[in-house]
């Protein structure tokens, strides 16, 4: 009785376009299951004390994800001498975000006292033991009876916050990024950019670019448009391209400029505002970061864990060396020396669902 009522009301009923079978609604399901589940993200942040990491984090996502962070002034170093002896420590903060509808779960993770002793020599081997150990949870939840609700924290983004002070790269600077960039997407980003001049500002970019070039530093490339994209996305992909290393300002007050409220900056000379793209790559920042998402973590599922997990499996599901990636004869690295597609496939085990990125 109940399905001849549903026929009367014509759910079911032929459609009228002649060889339509409906699957064309799929990708609608997929969105109405994705939105339902919900999103999650895990950026993290490194930088030297006093670049502004938590005030820009605050501005990207206007939220606060450190309301109860105590802040040490200048007095506070004087009269201790942890300066010499500060350990980097991790620091995640989780904060459930909606936006009509659209739930994100965002992880951001800190690296308070990373760069802030005399001697930083291994000052970040506490942030590649972190990341490697996002990887081994994920693996072994993976590889456990109940998939179903898995949780991936693995660091998808990592925004590595560079000194405007300097010229260019720090010899820190260069050797973390040669130890992650294997291991996480890396985004450098000007810190500060409000004290430089715009000629300072774009001559620092490309020394920072030929430097990065210069030591073998694979960055973030932002992939290209494809052929159907509209020519306002294809314009923004290649706008973004040419802002990397972007160079921000980071404020969480509002101030009054020409008659408006805007977030920035105030100086005795004018204002800088934080959400004008004449005056720092902000908003090319957080474009980046949300029309890239998606990408950020597929190449964090393709490439970086695909990388960690063919390297467990080679080591016989041992544990990994956080410090492996810093010796010239570790796998961590296959893109030196040879193919990693040949590599992964060298080392694929039948129905272990492994799948090769392409490069």
């Amino acid at each position: 009785m109940l399905l001849s009522h549903v026929l009367q009301q014509g759910q079911f009923t032929n459609p009228e376009t002649p060889g339509y079978v409906g699957f064309a609604n799929l990708p609608n399901q997929v969105h109405r299951k994705s939105v339902k589940k919900g999103f999650e993200f895990t950026l993290m942040v490194v930088g030297e004390s006093g670049l502004g990491k938590s005030t820009l984090i605050n501005s990207l996502f206007l939220t606060d994800l450190y309301p109860e962070r105590v802040i040490p002034g200048a007095a506070d170093y004087t009269k201790s001498p942890l300066k010499i002896e500060r350990t980097v420590q991790i620091e995640a903060s989780t904060v459930e975000i909606e936006e009509r509808g659209v739930k994100l779960r965002l992880t951001v993770v800190d690296t308070p006292g990373y760069g802030d002793a005399i001697n930083s020599q291994d000052c970040f081997s506490t942030i590649i033991a972190y990341i490697d150990d996002q990887f081994e949870r994920y693996l072994h939840d993976e590889s456990g009876l109940n998939r179903r609700h898995i949780v991936d924290n693995r660091v998808h983004c990592c925004f590595y916050f560079i000194s405007p002070l300097g010229h260019g790269l720090k010899p820190l600077d260069v050797q973390f990024m040669k130890a992650i960039h294997n291991k996480v997407n890396v985004v450098p980003v000007i810190a500060k950019a409000d004290t430089l001049t715009l000629r300072e500002r774009e001559r620092l970019k490309r020394r920072i670019l030929d430097e990065i070039d210069e030591h073998g530093i694979k960055i973030y490339h932002l992939p290209d448009a494809e052929s159907d994209e509209d020519e306002d996305f294809k314009e923004q992909t290649r706008i973004l391209k040419a802002s990397i290393p972007f160079a921000v300002v980071g404020s969480n007050q509002q101030i009054e400029a020409k008659g408006k409220k805007v977030r920035g900056r105030l100086y005795p000379w004018g204002v800088v505002e934080v959400e004008n793209p004449e005056h720092n790559d902000f908003l090319k920042l957080r474009t980046m970061l949300i029309t890239h998402m998606q990408d950020l973590q597929e190449v964090t599922q393709d490439l970086h864990y695909e990388n960690f997990r063919s390297e467990r499996l080679k080591r016989g599901g041992r544990s990994v060396d956080p410090l492996d990636s810093l010796r010239p004869s570790s796998i961590a690295n296959p893109g030196e020396g040879r193919d990693f597609t040949a590599f992964l496939l060298a080392h694929h085990q039948p129905n272990d669902g492994l799948v090769c990125p392409i490069l």
